[in-house]
């Protein structure tokens, strides 16, 4: 993923509004709050609840 850092400082987790870390192995912004993993396409991050994949239980 090729995301401008100035970005990743500003934007936070639509759901709770935390913090969000760069996951390029799957190509996601995870919450570092809630969890919620929203999916980065063509280098542009979804920040849609209804697109985010939910943390896994366990």
């Amino acid at each position: 993923m090729n995301l401008d850092q100035a970005l990743l400082d500003i934007i936070v987790s639509p759901a709770c509004r935390g913090a969000l870390a760069v996951d390029d192995e799957h190509s996601e912004l995870v919450c570092t709050a809630c969890g919620l993993a929203y999916p980065v396409r063509d280098d542009i991050p979804v920040l849609l609840v209804d697109e985010a994949r939910q943390p896994e239980q366990g």
